[in-house]
């Protein structure tokens, strides 16, 4: 350097130009963020390194005009390094963002390419894109279902663990739903298409995790305000510093040289990798469990949660209920009860009327023709049958109608003590019977409920039983407190109840008529086997429809919380420990000073300790 100066500084001058413009954008969004009185971590870096530019310009000047000595005050090596190390930095970031992504690309190379679509009697094979919806499609076993759709001919066992997570084969038959991307397993099926490209099932867990994985959560907001505070700051004491080196007789470089590292060593860079990455990584993992848990302020609220209310039917319990016991009054014959109960429900889409309908089918009874049809949600049906005016349905609904229970009160009673729901069917006015129903608890509902308690979460179970019914599956899963007797409409209203005794609430249903509740609660927990309306009222979808999956989401969010706050302590005590030695805290009790590239090398170092820290939750198990 000393023999041809001049020629290297030109060197420099040359090698540094590509790199500046590799980091154009730290220049051009970190001035855009100080003229807009906002600076950001992209400012740091700006200004650090434009003042080792301009000041290295100065010396090549210097060194021009026969000042040989300034060609130890070049600083282009420095600026250069710097955003080296910072692109690199944000590669990483970008491979760690990649490996988080995982969950989506696997989801996205599930779907096949072609459909083999029947037109005119023709099979044709189509490609994806070209599939429209009401077309019929054949697939062979073995083959892949390449959109959403409803069966019409055929009957299969389906593969659906890419979209739920059980492993089991589901049978299929005419009128069952099909999903793109699930396998066909043993029988050749044709299906027409209702759902195609974007609107398909998987699509929409490819949107609900990208959408998770792109959202803020609330801790993360907090990150952007202390970092709006702190870079001004920073400049501030860099500032400063250099004004106090170089007004105590140090020089003008020596000055420039703590200037820079200041500026350079504060960049919050792992400050701003603190909470997306771990909110990446928590929502890959998520999906990956068949947790679909919408956004990052899903995942931040739910390790708050202190109070879970399930709904009861489709959710504790498998919501297909069976017809258990027929009590007539006297002279009313018990098949003429089933007959025209199952007639009169045929119209109704409430799974205990299902119920009803299935028992008299399985029994070969003839089901009737009604003249009209009425349901009264919260309380049953209404209906005209052979010129008489028939009511079925619940104790409120009796009540309503003024129609005396006395005869079977005691048979209604031990029906209800058993854990069965009675129904209540009177004809032009007078009681003539109850069928009992009685829907069965899922396997996983007691262990689910254990482990919420061992959490120290109180669970409560909503339905719109009678109490006596909904007490006695609660005994049966071990649940604290039953709501019971609660219309549709008034789901919500309870779930408000809870919350204004100051608990945090989630609520964990499958209805339309959860919805609501689903909504107003702190986080809305759908079933993923559940109605689309309660799908998209929900904050998490449990994919494998799995009460376990209710802990296991606590516990992930609890994982991905103290993640969180482990990479912003980790960050912050970085800056807060770098600034005074950046400053020549050390150099003043006889240390070294520190150089400008050093402190590049640990800023970088604390963004990609932050990133590995987060990717330790890729360890996470239930």
């Amino acid at each position: 350097p000393m023999e041809y100066p001049l020629t290297y500084a030109i060197v420099q001058i040359i090698l540094v130009i590509p790199i500046i413009i590799a980091g154009h954008r730290f220049y051009s969004v970190g001035f855009k963020a100080i003229i807009q009185r906002s600076p950001n971590m992209d400012s740091l870096i700006a200004m650090g390194t434009s003042a080792a530019i301009l000041y290295s310009l100065y010396s090549v000047y210097q060194i021009s005009s026969g000042n040989f000595g300034a060609v130890e005050d070049l600083y282009f090596e420095t600026a250069g390094v710097i955003i080296t190390l910072i692109l690199l930095g944000k590669y990483l970031e970008a491979v760690s963002k990649g490996k988080t992504s995982e969950a989506i690309k696997k989801l996205m190379g599930l779907a096949p390419k072609t459909a083999v679509v029947i037109r005119d009697g023709v099979e044709i094979e189509t490609p994806i894109d070209e599939v429209e919806i009401d077309d019929v499609i054949l697939v062979k076993p073995g083959g892949k279902i390449p959109v959403d759709g409803v069966v019409i001919e055929g009957n299969t066992a389906i593969d659906e663990s890419m979209l739920t997570g059980e492993s089991m084969p589901i049978d299929k038959k005419s009128g069952d739903m099909v999903y793109a991307a699930s396998i066909n397993k043993n029988g050749m099926i044709q299906f027409r298409a209702t759902k195609i490209g974007g609107d398909t099932a998987l699509a929409q867990i490819i949107k609900l995790v990208e959408d998770a994985q792109g959202s803020k959560a609330p801790i993360a907001q907090l990150a952007d305000i202390v970092s709006s505070y702190f870079v001004p700051t920073v400049f501030v004491i860099a500032v400063l510093a250099f004004a106090g080196w170089y007004f105590t007789g140090h020089s003008f470089v020596f000055a420039m040289t703590i200037f820079i590292s200041i500026l350079v060593i504060a960049c919050p860079c792992a400050l701003g990798l603190a909470t997306p990455t771990a909110i990446m990584v928590g929502t890959g993992k998520g999906a990956e469990y068949g947790i679909l848990i919408k956004g990052g302020e899903a995942l931040e609220t739910t390790h708050l949660i202190n109070t879970i209310v399930f709904d009861k039917t489709g959710t504790i319990t498998e919501g297909k209920p069976e017809v258990t016991d027929i009590v007539t009054t006297a002279g009313v014959d018990r098949d003429w009860l089933l007959q025209i109960a199952a007639s009169a429900e045929k119209g109704s889409e409430h799974p205990l009327g299902e119920a009803i309908v299935r028992g008299a089918e399985k029994e070969s009874l003839e089901i009737l023709t009604i003249d009209t049809f009425k349901a009264i949600p919260g309380y049953g049906i209404e209906v005209e049958v052979d010129g008489s005016r028939l009511l079925l349905g619940n104790r409120k609904m009796m009540d309503q109608n003024s129609i005396s229970l006395t005869t079977l009160e005691a048979e209604s009673d031990r029906l209800a003590e058993e854990g069965k729901t009675p129904m209540y069917i009177a004809m032009n006015g007078q009681l003539s019977g109850i069928i009992a129903v009685a829907d069965v608890v899922k396997a996983s509902s007691k262990a689910a409920i254990a482990k919420l308690h061992g959490m120290g979460i109180e669970v409560a179970m909503i339905t719109g039983d009678n109490k006596r019914t909904a007490a006695a599956i609660a005994r049966l899963v071990g649940i604290d407190r039953v709501l019971a007797e609660v219309l549709p409409q008034d789901k919500s209203n309870e779930v408000k109840k809870l919350q204004s005794e100051g608990r945090k609430v989630a609520m964990v249903g499958d209805g339309i008529n959860d919805a609501p509740a689903l909504v107003q609660a702190d986080i809305g927990i759908a079933i993923g086997s559940g109605t689309d309306v309660a799908m998209e009222s929900a904050d998490i979808v449990l994919m494998r429809s799995d009460l376990m999956d209710v802990p296991t989401a606590i516990k992930l969010s609890k994982s991905t919380i103290r993640n969180i706050k482990q990479n912003l302590v980790w960050a912050f005590g970085y800056n807060v420990a770098g600034i005074p030695i950046a400053a020549g805290l050390l150099y003043l009790f006889g240390g070294p000073l520190l150089n400008p590239i050093f402190a590049a090398a640990a800023m970088s170092l604390s963004s990609v300790s932050v990133l590995t820290n987060a990717l330790r939750l890729k360890g996470f198990k239930p």
